[in-house]
């Protein structure tokens, strides 16, 4: 009797580990922010993973705006090349380059805040299939921050 309810441990062990073992691909799809004001597309680029913005809670410049004109597109305006402030932020890569390395986790891309213009090395990790945690960082990951991502159900 004790063999069987061991068999049945072991075996109940063995697929909840493949159940959270995450597929290279498993990251694909919509996402949505943590403050839920953007939705992110994760796709592939060539072997990589990238992400764009395809959604914003706030596509327009407001009526009373001083940085735009008002029921235009927002633009990217903090982007670093100068070219790209003059481009609207729905559609711009803020995801670039990562590498899945097994383990739910993709690494060594960077990550764009469009906020604040700047440029940070990340990670990202599945947490489950409908969580993903996005940790941007300067140099090693202990500097930086994180957030949690929720998947996207439309």
């Amino acid at each position: 009797m004790k063999q069987c309810i061991y068999i049945v441990l072991i075996s109940v062990l063995l697929a909840a580990t493949f159940v959270l073992a995450a597929g290279q691909d498993d990251i694909l799809g919509v996402w949505n922010t943590a403050k839920e004001d953007a939705k992110i597309e994760i796709y592939k680029c060539g072997t990589k993973y990238c992400g764009k913005i395809v959604w914003l809670k706030e596509a327009t410049y407001d009526a009373g705006s001083k940085e735009g004109v008002p029921r235009t597109p927002i633009l990217d305006h903090n982007n670093p090349n100068p070219e790209l402030r003059k481009k609207p932020l729905i559609g711009s890569s803020i995801l670039i380059d990562f590498v899945f390395t097994g383990d739910n986790l993709w690494k060594d891309g960077k990550i764009y805040n469009s906020e604040n213009g700047k440029i940070y090395s990340g990670k990202l990790t599945l947490i489950s299939h409908d969580q993903l945690n996005v940790r941007g960082f300067i140099g090693i990951s202990f500097f930086g921050g994180s957030t949690t991502w929720k998947r996207s159900k439309a």
